[in-house]
């Protein structure tokens, strides 16, 4: 009977555990839907108008890079002998940010990690009880530190935390003052910070954790420089240029990549952390390899169309302003009404970067609470409901997506229009 299933996608063995599973249970007229939902549980492409431009529950920056083929990963072409994954990257990485030497792990709480693994395990590293914090899925700087070997202690208070307090901490056990950026929360108030370039002058490496991993605050790839947004976010160059000793950061995120970590820095620290039994364990494959690469050799070239997050993050309001009216003049009025309209809106830099940060943009509107109809298509479409109204941000759609967008109105449309009948 597994033969009679719809296939969308699916291979053979599993209709066939499903075919089982429905017969057991005496839900056979279920088969359709059970197969399309089961497809719907394997990865595939969706288009994001949620508006947030890296939405971690849709991939965070996303990336075009094609990849066919073997690669010469750890191959050394000129000696014919084995080589190093991270030389290639790393270096370009380095380059990019102004460090001496560069590594890639997984991602950047496995960079947080493995530094502190890797040169304070058993010895003290001093942290501001204001960044001693959780961020994202149960990433615990305490419990970071424990997994590490290494031994937190805490600096000053949780609102307030002056440079003489990280002095009277520094002892002959201290390996290292840990620097956190604050990049999914924000304490306002009656509040003090010690900066990087303080904290290098008490003698003990400082590791800057800025979180996003935007690679220069001047951002020179853009020609109009940096955008409003980013005021105040911190940048790998200048966290280095301020006297910080290694740098960890997000590959995706602001920079854009596929996700991963990064650790830049001091090429000493960088050799001890790659020398670390963790540093196998916490390695990145090609593909991401790969990927951050032509990530990283945009930014070398100033390409920033090639690097979507930038291309999406300056598209000019007018145009999707533009696209919106050229949406709407393709979806059929209901009852001499229009079904969708355009709006201002405002997106976000999203995954934890930026707390409380919008950027201008433009979409559509349909009255109503459409999500589930939007993402039952071939290419679902994920988007936004507020006040009883469904939102289309489009300053995070491709505009090749466009077209996916104006089929998924039309179909609402008509169908809002067979309902009012």
């Amino acid at each position: 009977m597994a033969s009679s299933l719809p296939a969308p996608g699916l291979p053979h063995p599993m209709l066939v555990d499903l075919a089982r599973s429905l017969i057991a249970a005496g839900q056979w007229d279920a088969a359709p839907a059970a197969a399309a939902a089961l497809s719907r549980t394997l990865l595939r492409r969706v288009v994001n108008a949620t508006g947030v431009m890296l939405h971690t529950n849709l991939g965070r920056a996303p990336i075009d890079v094609e990849q066919h083929g073997s690669m010469n990963l750890e191959f050394d072409l000129d000696t014919g002998r084995r080589g190093s994954r991270q030389r290639a990257v790393g270096s370009l990485i380095a380059r990019a940010c102004g460090a001496e030497a560069a590594l890639v792990v997984n991602n950047n709480a496995a960079a947080v990690l493995l530094v502190v693994a890797a040169l304070a395990r058993g010895r003290e590293v001093l942290v501001s009880r204001g960044e001693s914090v959780e961020i994202g899925g149960a990433f615990r700087v305490p419990e970071v530190m424990e997994q590490s070997g290494s031994v937190l202690r805490d600096v000053g208070t949780t609102n307030r935390t002056r440079l003489a307090d990280y002095a009277a901490a520094v002892g002959p056990n201290s390996a290292a003052i840990l620097k956190i950026h604050p990049s999914n929360y924000r304490v306002d108030g009656f509040v003090e910070e010690t900066g990087v370039a303080e904290l290098a002058t008490l003698g003990v490496p400082v590791i800057a954790d800025i979180g996003s991993g935007l690679l220069d605050a001047a951002c020179p790839w853009l020609a109009g420089g940096p955008p409003a947004w980013l005021a105040d976010e911190p940048a790998a160059r200048q966290t280095l240029d301020a006297g910080a000793a290694l740098v960890t950061f997000s590959g995706d995120k602001l920079l854009g990549g596929p996700q991963s970590g990064v650790i830049a820095g001091r090429a000493d620290l960088v050799a001890r952390c790659a020398r670390h039994p963790f540093a196998r364990a916490l390695r990145p494959g090609g593909l991401v390899l790969g990927a951050l690469q032509e990530t990283v050799i945009a930014y070398l070239r100033r390409d920033v169309l090639a690097i979507p997050f930038w291309e999406m993050a300056g598209r000019p309001v007018a145009s999707l302003q533009a696209r919106a009216a050229a949406i709407i003049a393709e979806v059929p009025a209901v009852d001499g009404a229009p079904s969708v309209r355009s709006e201002a809106m405002l997106a976000l830099p999203g995954a934890g970067s930026l707390p409380g940060i919008t950027v201008p943009s433009w979409g559509l509107v349909i009255d109503g609470d459409h999500l589930v109809a939007l993402r039952a298509g071939m290419t679902p479409i994920v988007a936004r409901v507020r006040d009883g109204r469904t939102s289309l941000d489009l300053r995070t759609v491709d505009p090749a997506d466009d077209s996916l967008i104006i089929t998924a109105v039309v179909g609402l449309a008509l169908v809002d229009s067979v309902t009012r009948r």
